[in-house]
């Protein structure tokens, strides 16, 4: 049977009629689905927090991670309809941009970043006000005046002030307690810093810091080498070696700026086969489970301890509040820690001998 042209035409009206309602009705799912309440917690009564790290294999970051999950785990257990998307930019910076890109994209109500480069954060936070998604930069700490650039920006990690400090410290109670740390008795303790990133303020200050607290507490020091390991075991190891090369068993001291750097430099003393009582003093900074277990079996001296699970619980406590528009003046945060200026989460670090390793580990 023929179809007139005035039933065709009927035909054609109602097909566009009910492709503009399909359209609309799926315009306002996405708006349901996205960032769009003001409060930033989606229309569905979920959370979706996006999470982006410059490197997951990066062993603090990881503890990080599994204590930042446990609190979601909570959350979830008390009938939130929580939702974590976490990525690894894999050191770039460019990747780590286009991953914010897509969780803003994918409705994420927060995003937590941890910055590959300190100083490029611009674009991110670019994304994040044009969006209106709050960001919590965590652990990688920016610089100031970009922090100020947005008043929904937020820092939560630690002071590296304080971390480089109590390495020394730590280092200079050891030298003073066991003269024999002066191996060849000169009167002065030869050196090796294996120290994190080039041009990273963490790196940098941990160094100046720990080596100045030394200096200013009497300890005579001899630097005799040097070497950038990227954070990074492997890459410790390998400078290490070549330092066990060129000086011997001349090397004293080890400060390295993390826990992961101070076990490349056991390992490459252990790869070499040179008995421990040859071995020079090394302190690290982070408290990594395998750190602690170094301090434990007498391999490492010391360690200074970041409270990871402080800040991850300060991390998720922050992001569930941003998330919901909860008063952040109210946030479930460990002893007596505050946010500061309505910007900055901060936990202090604490030295860790021995027996202070033994009881972190047996909690």
């Amino acid at each position: 049977m023929s179809i007139s042209d005035k039933e065709n035409k009927m035909i054609i009206r109602i097909t566009r009629r009910a492709a503009v309602l399909l359209f609309a009705v799926l315009f306002a799912a996405a708006l349901m689905t996205g960032c769009g309440s003001d409060s930033g917690q989606r229309r569905d009564g979920s959370v979706r927090i996006g999470v982006t790290l410059y490197d997951q294999y990066d062993t603090f970051l990881s503890e990080l991670m599994n204590s930042f999950n446990g609190y979601v785990d909570a959350r979830k257990a008390e009938g939130v309809d929580i939702v974590t998307v976490r990525q690894d930019a894999a050191g770039s910076q460019s990747l780590q941009n286009d991953e914010v890109a897509e969780m803003i994209e994918n409705g994420c109500s927060v995003i937590c970043v941890n910055l590959v480069d300190r100083t490029e954060p611009t674009p991110i936070i670019d994304m994040a006000r044009k969006n209106d998604v709050p960001i919590i930069f965590f652990n990688r700490e920016l610089v100031e005046e970009d922090l100020m650039q947005w008043d929904r920006l937020y820092y939560v990690g630690a002071d590296a002030f304080q971390s480089g400090i109590l390495q020394g410290e730590m280092a200079t109670e050891y030298c003073k307690a066991h003269p024999e740390a002066d191996k060849n008795g000169d009167g002065s303790i030869q050196y090796v810093v294996l120290e994190g990133e080039a041009g990273h303020q963490d790196a940098i200050i941990r160094t100046e810091y720990s080596v100045d607290t030394m200096i200013q507490k009497g300890i005579i020091l001899d630097k005799v080498g040097y070497a950038i390991a990227n954070w990074n075991r492997v890459q410790a190891r390998s400078k290490m070696e070549q330092l066990i090369d060129s000086s011997g068993t001349g090397i004293e001291l080890v400060l390295a700026n993390n826990d992961d750097m101070a076990m490349g430099a056991i390992e490459a003393y252990e790869g070499r086969e040179i008995p421990q009582e040859e071995w020079p003093v090394i302190f690290g900074i982070d408290g990594t489970e395998v750190g602690l277990q170094a301090v434990v079996s007498g391999k490492m001296a010391g360690t200074v301890y970041n409270d990871k699970d402080g800040q991850a619980q300060a991390m998720e406590a922050l992001a569930y509040a941003l998330a919901t528009g909860k008063p952040l003046q109210n946030l479930s945060l460990p002893g007596e820690i505050r946010l500061e200026d309505n910007k900055y989460i901060r936990l202090p670090y604490k030295k860790v001998d021995q027996k202070a390793a033994e009881e972190i580990l047996s909690k």
